[in-house]
């Protein structure tokens, strides 16, 4: 099969590396220095399968700018450009993925699109009608951080908006080239499989958000959080995963999706989902609290990321920590080795360890690092088991 992977971000790049073991694949994106990389055989993001794969196994796979060179010819265009949350509209931005779509049926009309970005329930039947074309079908992706390509080799499920000929066969490509036996497949509407992408990722923040009250309750009480996380774990309809607290939860995915999914409830009565959301704005409150009550000078911030092993701090529960204590005017200094300007939102980078060290009364971090295990005395984190 020809196939072309719009977008070189985690789901894209790791889509275009999973199916380029046997398949003809090309990469479009508008950023050069990601297109030279990629046919350098270097990963623009962090992701160790990626950079594996790439080094070291036989793919076939280009990357180009060229729209006209990437959807001639193909058989299947995969969307996967990003589709930020517009607040004012209180939907996401899905002008790219429109974008994308216009551009396939001016040059290649005839080709099948599976749209992996994430988009509203309902989007993939209202933009069929938008653009009178049948050849488009929703396929949601689970991918992880820092983990996408494995999550595309040992998938939880396919889930493919389509019960036809056509998506059987695409979802024997993503099969193949996993190594994942027996995955579980749903076929189903696409607007069903835009639901399960936003019930998931919001079932996902909801225990985050819940495991950070029953934190933020423990220290406020003198009791020891970890304890009483281990008790209520132990319980297997509970289970001991998706339990480590943080500053919230954020990442690209999980805050947006919750937002998309609350208003797609604009008509619909309901309670837990508009919690989830603003259990995370009252969260970073509390954290925010902690810190300033500490009457610290300077305040450091140990990586803009969310988790470990990845290099992507788009949408952070930290910066929103950030953002409360410098509107209490206390001086707030970064330690990003992944950001290369002087300033992220007119707060100094320090790029020496030692340093921000040294100038940073508090440091908070949300996943604790070894590198700064040496000033424990200032280090404010909720991180219990250094990991997730």
């Amino acid at each position: 099969m020809k196939i072309t992977i719009v977008g070189a971000g985690y789901v894209g790049l790791s889509t275009a590396v999973l199916l380029a073991q046997k398949n003809e694949v090309i990469t479009l994106d508008i950023i050069k220095e990601k297109v030279e990389m990629i046919n350098n055989r270097k990963s623009p993001i962090i992701d160790k399968e990626i950079e594996e794969y790439l080094a070291n196994k036989e793919l076939n796979l280009r990357a180009t700018t060229d729209n006209y060179k990437a959807f001639q010819n193909v058989d299947y265009v995969v969307i996967s450009t990003p589709t930020n949350y517009d607040s004012e509209k209180n939907c996401f931005n899905t002008r790219t993925v429109e974008a994308v779509i216009a551009n396939v049926l001016a040059i290649n009309p005839e080709t099948v699109m599976i749209i992996k970005s994430t988009v509203p329930v309902g989007y993939t039947e209202r933009i069929k009608e938008m653009f009178k074309t049948d050849n488009i079908i929703y396929s949601p992706e689970f991918l992880r951080e820092g983990k996408a390509l494995y999550d595309n080799l040992y998938p939880s499920r396919i889930v493919i908006g389509e019960n036809s000929e056509r998506a059987r066969v695409f979802v024997d490509l993503l099969v193949e080239g996993g190594e994942k036996e027996n995955t579980d497949v749903l076929f189903m509407n696409s607007t069903e499989a835009e639901a399960i992408k936003l019930f998931s990722n919001t079932y996902l923040a909801m225990r985050v958000a819940y495991f950070n009250e029953l934190d933020t309750f423990a220290e406020l009480r003198g009791l020891d959080t970890k304890l009483v996380i281990d008790g209520v774990c132990l319980d297997p309809r509970i289970g001991n995963h998706y339990n480590n607290p943080s500053f919230g939860y954020g990442g690209y995915c999980l805050t947006k999706d919750t937002k998309q999914l609350r208003a797609n409830y604009s008509d619909v009565q309901n309670n837990i989902i508009g919690a989830i959301v603003d259990a995370n704005r009252t969260r970073k409150d509390h954290i925010a609290d902690q810190i300033i009550a500490r009457k610290p000078e300077v305040v450091g911030v140990h990586r803009l990321t969310m988790k470990k092993d990845s290099d992507n701090f788009r949408g952070s529960s930290i910066q929103g920590v950030m953002k409360r204590i410098k509107d209490k005017g206390i001086e707030v200094v970064v330690y990003e080795p992944t950001f290369q300007d002087e300033h992220f939102f007119n707060s100094r980078v320090i790029k020496d360890l030692d340093e921000f060290k040294s100038v940073s009364d508090i440091i908070i971090t949300n996943r604790l690092s070894d590198e700064i295990r040496d000033v424990t005395n200032k280090i404010y984190t909720r991180d219990l088991y250094c990991r997730d």
